[in-house]
């Protein structure tokens, strides 16, 4: 039942009784939605994100995103959406007696203990009944023997148990239940969502799996191509995949394909009732997805678009016999391992940062001592920069090697020399084999070292020349050959002088994908679909690049949920924490970056007072932007050292004391609106450093605080932009940007 699409009616008047409801086709929007089946949804949390922050549930929300799923009963239900979850063992941290994200599990394992209903339901305050269902689902599994019937196996997949549970329980591999299952015609039914119990036929393909006899999935002649979304937000993996999702869905039924979709997330487009030709409400892991595949015997699979989740899937599905369209499983692997990946660029002349691998403590400082310090360390297979981190000396190392991850030949440890006062640079590419169109280069605004989606980006670049941009797609298209992309593809460069070096490649959609094609008046993800699906770039008129935007720039800001976290330092590294994102368009950079801003939620002021105080390696640097900040009238305040430092070079500085000290300190001067941007550049580690201070009594106050002298610089760009401006910027349609860029 679409709310939001009946609400619209209603509020331009229409009443209930005359709103065809789109799910029958039969009865108004006032006919009562039945239910024949059970919904759960389930937050996903990042508390891992936020070292410091105490994992314990309130009455704010910390949830960054949801799954959903679907049964007949509420075990089947619940087991689903815990599997949509794709949660990481070593990110869940439970306890019983208080509300924290991973509650649920420790329900889990008191009753595997022994713990008996009535003592959860008292510590937890938990309804008895979804305690005793939850002791249903650990009996279940207690009750598993090493032999059992197809009877006792198909009861099991009825309470909703995953072949990998089942397995090992009966102390045995996932992929013999799997063989099991298919020697005994096992399989799942699947039911259509239709909110009327079956008393009206559903006219929309809208399905989700149980274990029942009759299968209610109608199909016509179309052969079908399957997406697979990108299930949970989560940083790292959020909406932008969902946009590439929805935009190949929509080129999959323009090519004259079946699109069918599975994905597990309610808040997307892809999950839509009308997105797709079929939609499948199911958990993005090997099991659902060869159902669903097993059910649809599809001309083909595309992974790349739903970012990391499927990927993880495509050597299993190619296993089995799944057809995957675009780049091979092997190619991912290629670009992903950091060791083949590093030879390849060797080969074909690509300059790139000194890097090694390591299996244990020794092995790694042995690589960081070859290489230098500082360095990166890093787990193989990240995701948003999980568990990456900037390391200076060996105690350094050897604490994040305690801390973070464990070394072993399996799960390497990546590390790589960190290229200080490096540019950053994105770039994303659609390859059809022959030919590759450069969609967009994308400079960061911060200095490398910072998380790619946690920097501010602009296309086209701003300090990069021709030449060098020439380079840079030069590099690309050598990428995208050798390691035999087709389709979409992002490549990470960083850039310092006249160097250009490779540093990563990702031969999927990435986050930027929508910044981009919006940027660009090309929609990139359709693009690449079409490639997928057998066209050429050649053919659709796109060679070259499309980083000439004619005089308009585009900003890409990245919003944080810092307010959401007591005690977290709001500073920026290499772990991302951003959970969206702004875009502002504008004939400047400055322009467009002040827009974005605003648009995050950081309004730069025109006025006011400025306090500066920067690490020492950062002074000599803030002279002239502190020089421009007073050129464009603001008082400058600063600590001692480097109040010193801007009058030495001929500026007004007005000092403030130091945390503690007598006189109205920092702290006092945010608290009492005394200040209205604050420049400040870290120069301790620690919780309760004065730069910790200081940024977090900003951002309880709101006011606007920089964290590197890139993003400090920009910032001045886009308040002279918003002074000349004086609040009349003129407005521009999209269409004519892209009109005269075609």
């Amino acid at each position: 039942f679409p709310i939001a699409k009946i609400a619209a009616k209603l509020a331009v008047g229409y009443s209930l009784d005359e709103i065809p409801n789109d799910i029958t086709r039969a009865t108004p929007a006032s006919f009562e939605p039945a239910l024949d089946y059970i919904v759960t949804k389930i937050p996903r949390f990042a508390f891992e994100k936020f070292p410091g922050a105490v994992s314990r549930l309130t009455t704010k929300m910390h949830s960054v995103g949801e799954v959903m799923a679907i049964g007949r009963t509420f075990t089947e239900s619940l087991l689903k959406a815990l599997a949509s979850l794709e949660v990481e063992p070593q990110d869940i941290s439970a306890a019983l007696d208080e509300p924290n994200p991973y509650r649920i599990f420790a329900v889990f394992d008191a009753l595997r203990a022994g713990m008996d209903i009535a003592e959860i339901v008292a510590r937890t305050q938990i309804d008895p009944f979804f305690v005793a269902s939850i002791a249903r689902i650990v009996a279940a599994e207690g009750a598993i023997s090493e032999t059992f019937d197809a009877e006792e196996l198909s009861e099991l997949k009825r309470v909703g148990l995953p072949d990998e549970s089942v397995a090992a329980a009966a102390g045995t591999s996932t992929e013999v239940i799997r063989g099991v299952r298919g020697a005994l015609d096992i399989h799942p039914t699947y039911k259509s969502v239709d909110t009327c119990a079956g008393e009206f036929p559903a006219r929309t393909p809208y399905y989700y799996s149980t274990y029942e006899t009759e299968d209610e999935v109608e199909r016509g002649d179309n052969p079908s191509v399957v997406v697979l979304g990108s299930g949970p937000n989560r940083i790292g993996q959020g909406i932008e995949f969902d946009y590439a999702c929805v935009h190949a869905s929509y080129a999959i039924k323009e090519a004259g394909y079946d699109a069918v979709m599975i994905n597990s997330n309610p808040e997307t487009v892809s999950t839509d009732y009308d997105t797709s030709t079929r939609l499948y409400f199911e958990p993005l892991t090997a099991e659902h997805v060869l159902e669903v595949i097993r059910r649809e015997k599809p001309a083909g699979v595309i992974l790349q678009f739903g970012g990391q989740s499927p990927l993880k899937l495509a050597r299993e599905l190619e296993k089995n016999g799944a057809k995957i369209l675009g780049t091979t499983p092997d190619a991912i692997d290629l670009a992903e391992d950091r060791s083949r990946f590093g030879r390849l660029l060797n080969e074909l002349g690509v300059p790139h940062p000194r890097f090694g691998t390591a299996s244990s403590a020794e092995e790694a400082r042995e690589v960081a001592h070859e290489l230098g310090y500082p360095v990166v360390v890093r787990p193989s297979y990240v995701l948003g920069g999980r568990r990456m981190e900037i390391v200076y000396n060996n105690e350094d190392l050897d604490l994040y090697l305690k801390s973070s991850v464990a070394t072993d030949p399996e799960h390497p440890i990546l590390i790589d020399k960190f290229m200080e006062d490096y540019a950053e640079v994105d770039v994303d590419a659609v390859s059809d084999g022959e030919d590759v169109y450069v969609g967009g280069i994308m400079e960061h605004v911060e200095e490398a070292g910072i998380h790619s989606g946690d920097s501010s980006c602009v296309v086209p670049p701003i300090t990069i020349h021709r030449a060098l941009l020439e380079r840079i797609e030069d590099y690309t298209r050598r990428l995208a050959f050798a390691v035999g992309v087709v389709g979409l593809m992002n490549v990470q460069f960083v850039v310092r002088g006249e160097d250009v070096l490779a540093i990563e490649c990702n031969p999927r959609a990435s986050r930027t994908v929508p910044f981009v094609s919006k940027a660009i008046g090309v929609p990139l993800a359709k693009v690449a679909t079409r490639v997928l699906l057998g066209e050429k770039l050649r053919d659709m008129g796109l060679l070259g690049a499309g980083s000439n935007t004619d005089g308009h720039f585009s900003v890409k800001a990245p919003v944080f949920p810092f307010d959401r976290f007591a005690g977290v330092d709001p500073l920026l590294g290499p772990e991302m924490r951003s959970t969206g994102e702004a875009m502002g368009i504008d004939r400047s950079f400055g322009g467009a970056f002040a827009k974005a801003l605003t648009a995050a939620g950081q309004k730069l002021p025109t006025s006011g007072r400025v306090y500066i105080s920067v690490a020492n390696r950062d002074k000599r640097a803030v002279v002239l932007i502190a020089r421009a900040f007073a050129d464009l009238g603001f008082e400058i305040a600063g600590s001692e050292g480097t109040a010193e430092v801007l009058r030495n070079n001929g500026l007004s500085v007005a000092v403030v004391p130091k945390i503690g000290e007598n006189g109205e300190d920092v702290l006092g001067l945010i608290e009492g609106g005394g200040v209205d941007l604050i420049v400040n550049t870290p120069w301790g580690r620690g919780a309760r450093t004065d730069g910790y201070l200081i940024r977090r009594k900003a951002l309880m106050h709101g006011v606007p605080c920089i964290t590197t002298l890139a993003a400090a610089a920009a910032a001045v760009q886009g308040i002279e932009s918003k002074i000349r401006a004086g609040g009349a910027e003129r407005v521009n349609s999209l269409q004519g940007l892209y009109a005269a860029k075609a």
